[in-house]
């Protein structure tokens, strides 16, 4: 590949709802400036985005792909995102260094919830967005409706800068509004007569929209004046890059029609890098100059099962050389640079340096991961890190066999190296390994790639409640624990007093003993017998909180007398005293805040009230609200599955640990009676 200047890259993030056909169109992209010698296609596993063998097993995207390739002395690098919301990770990574956002809408299906949140993260981001509405061979494909669609919801500045010719089977081509030519078979003709009435209709919409971006050429269109394609061509190259102007484009990418019309578009319109300006790191504006100081940007991790490690960069100022040093500036360390790897799907080329806005990949590095900024040493700076969203979903995860726990732990650190979304940790409460991440789709794939990748094989259960267990009444309990064998026997005698503590305090021991009844020397025993009792309560078996136990009597012997004589007696008299002490059940609660539209509210609200939560407030603002509730943990251990199907995916939910509550009769009778059970087959 020939070098590139700032000036001649692009980056483009493709972005859609699932099925949308956003590596279709990669696809043909890539097969129209000859990378590529047939066009795969995504039911067939073939194409060159969707390499990894769960992709082609379940025919969506699953990761990110990076794909770069020369077309019109222009280099360009697409990086093609999954469509279904459970692997957002991957759209945030690739959105974070992209320079423009393309968005592509099924023509048939008009805008889907995965084209909304495409739009709200690019609004977030503030990158410049185009419109590609793909599939026009589709039955019931209607680019008209589609169009009055995106500018209803997205606004005016949605303008379309092409129209198609046809539709359905009879699609062959498209009118271009910027040149006033039909283009069929990439050949350029009359528009047909039919259509000229409607390409001036349009036209002139187009027209006013890139005026309202343009002072001067507003002033120049509203007094009438003839607007040159130069003027046109200008004011549409900086309405994108300021964001005032979003051109709809059309085409169909499985046939291959108007897909070169596109890639022209981005070559003569979409901004550089350069286009782009400067970008903040830390304190610091960095200006995108391939002879200023070295700053780049790691936005994915992979094992890649033939180069090992690969480590997909960004680079926003300066230039990286293969086989040299750069300083990670999160990590602190040195790292060295191997080959630099020009990447296009699972294939990798090597290459001597990449310039500032070049986007590429190295193997092997030792220290870095996702987020960190690789700088020069004597000019350290530190790009804030990508901000991916907190898991939702999690499972407990257990070895199949004693060789799969050896192997398993190693898998879960490699699965977090390569998706930031996943997070792993041992639940202290019930010892059990989990595993979370942002849906059930997300944990299967991360499971599956820990078997294929890494060796591991795991069973997936639903994580246990950490229930706990307290009183409601006091009680005093005594158990003498006396046992007479040859030589020495056992001897420790204890009086026990329970009373309940305030939800949250803890335990506490205390002991009353006067006249030494209970030697000195004993009562340590008595309290860590109690400490251990506390460990298992009588009802299901959970740890006992809140609760305060007092030795306030006993008796010893001056032979048979010992620290575990009086700690089997305190064990003992705890779980008497603790039954008699009308034990209950407490359950953890979620503080929980609910973002959904206003016409799923009612929805939302009658599924909330079903799993036993109290709302607390309501926060409406700009068609959506904020519902703050508190929930049973038992009862919403699935709400990322539920809340998706209830919204079809529009609904957002945060969810942290907020404090024990007694568990309602009735639940806490079938909580008991299922420990029971499990406890009977463990035996």
């Amino acid at each position: 590949m020939n070098n590139y200047s700032t000036e001649t890259i692009r980056n483009l993030v493709l972005m859609s709802h699932s099925g949308a056909g956003k590596t279709s169109l990669s696809e043909a992209m890539l097969f129209n400036a000859g990378v590529i010698s047939r066009l795969g296609k995504v039911d067939g596993g073939t194409t060159t985005s969707d390499f990894d063998p769960a992709e082609t097993k379940k025919k969506i995207s699953i990761n990110l792909s990076l794909l770069s390739f020369e077309y019109k002395d222009t280099k360009i690098n697409i990086i093609d995102t999954p469509g279904y919301a459970d692997f957002v990770g991957e759209i945030k990574a690739g959105l974070r260094v992209a320079d423009t956002a393309v968005l592509v809408i099924c023509a048939a299906s008009g805008i889907e919830v995965g084209t909304e949140l495409s739009w709200q993260y690019t609004q977030k981001q503030g990158i410049p967005r185009v419109i590609y509405v793909n599939k026009m061979d589709r039955e019931n494909a209607d680019f008209y409706k589609v169009a009055a669609e995106i500018k209803s919801m997205f606004g005016t500045s949605c303008v379309p800068v092409q129209l198609p010719i046809g539709a359905q089977d009879t699609f062959t081509g498209v009118v271009d509004l910027l040149t006033m030519k039909a283009i069929i078979d990439d050949k350029e003709q009359d528009i047909p007569a039919d259509m000229a009435s409607d390409a001036e209709t349009y036209r002139d919409g187009m027209l006013e929209a890139l005026a309202e971006a343009d002072d001067d050429l507003c002033a120049k269109y509203l007094e009438g004046e003839e607007l040159t394609e130069a003027e046109i061509s200008q004011a549409l190259k900086v309405g994108i890059n300021t964001g005032k102007v979003v051109p709809i484009l059309v085409g169909s990418a499985l046939t291959n029609k108007a897909i070169k019309q596109f890639a022209d578009m981005v070559c003569d319109y979409l901004p550089s890098p350069a286009d782009r300006g400067t970008i903040k790191a830390g304190d610091e504006e960095l200006e995108p100059n391939s002879s200023g100081n070295l700053a780049a940007l790691v936005f994915k991790t992979t094992a890649d099962p033939y180069v090992g490690r690969l480590t997909y960069f960004r680079v926003y100022s300066g230039t990286l050389f293969s086989d040299s040093h750069v300083y990670n500036a999160n990590k602190k360390r040195d790292e060295r640079i191997g080959q630099l790897l020009q990447v296009k799907g699972k294939e990798q080329t090597p290459v001597k340096e990449f310039v500032a806005g070049d986007i590429g990949g190295i193997a092997k590095l030792a220290e870095t991961g996702t987020s960190d900024t690789l700088c020069g040493q004597d000019h350290p700076v530190v790009f804030d890190a990508i901000q991916f969203p907190p898991p939702v979903y999690s499972v407990a995860v257990h070895p199949k066999t004693k060789a799969d726990m050896d192997k398993m732990g190693a898998a879960l650190n490699r699965l977090v190296e390569e998706d930031p979304t996943l997070k792993v940790y041992k639940d202290p409460e019930t010892s059990e390994m989990l595993i979370s991440g942002m849906g059930d789709s997300h944990i299967d794939v991360a499971v599956e790639r820990m078997q294929r990748k890494f060796g591991a094989n795991v069973l997936v259960q639903t994580p246990r409640v950490p229930f706990r267990e307290t009183i409601k009444a006091t009680a005093k309990a005594e158990y003498k624990h006396k046992k007479q064998s040859g030589g020495h026997g056992q001897y420790g005698h204890v009086h026990l007093e329970f009373e309940p503590l305030p939800r949250g305090q803890g335990s506490e021991f205390g002991d009353r003993i006067v006249g030494g009844v209970v030697p000195k020397n004993y009562i340590p025993a008595v309290e860590k017998g109690i400490n251990e009792a506390l460990t298992e309560g009588v009802l299901a078996g959970y740890p006992v909180v809140d609760v305060k136990v007092t030795l306030f009597y006993g008796s010893y012997h001056p032979v048979d007398s010992s620290e575990m004589a009086f700690k089997i007696a305190a064990h003992q008299a705890f779980k008497k005293g603790i039954a008699d002490a009308n034990p209950i059940l407490l359950e953890p609660v979620m503080d929980m805040k609910v973002t959904v539209p206003d016409n799923y509210m009612g929805d939302t609200m009658s599924d909330l009230n079903t799993k036993r939560a109290k709302v607390m407030g309501m926060n409406p603002a700009d068609g959506v609200t904020t519902i703050e509730a508190q929930a049973p943990l038992s009862e919403v251990l699935r709400y990322a599955t539920d809340l998706r199907a209830i919204t079809q995916g529009r609904g957002s939910f945060t969810m942290e640990m907020d404090h024990y509550a007694e568990v309602p009769a009735h639940t806490a009778q079938k909580i008991i009676e299922d420990s029971k059970k499990d406890k009977d087959k463990k035996e």
